[in-house]
């Protein structure tokens, strides 16, 4: 995912895309601990998206303040 596919997403759409990875952070944590995830870099790359996201969100939030 890039910043610049966020930047053309509504806040709405960024909170539920955030929302999102959240909760596929979490099942991949939950397979990370139960052996059951084949790809550990995953777990990284969901968590780089998730800050892309939030850094998108916030930047949007400040310019509509």
């Amino acid at each position: 995912m890039r910043a610049t596919e966020l930047n053309t997403m509504s806040v709405e759409a960024l909170e539920a895309k955030l929302q999102d990875l959240k909760t596929e952070l979490f099942n991949l944590r939950f397979q990370h601990t139960t052996n059951q995830l084949d790809n550990p870099h995953k777990l990284t790359d969901v968590k780089r998206d998730i800050a892309r996201v939030m850094t998108v969100l916030q930047q949007k939030k400040s310019k509509e303040a």
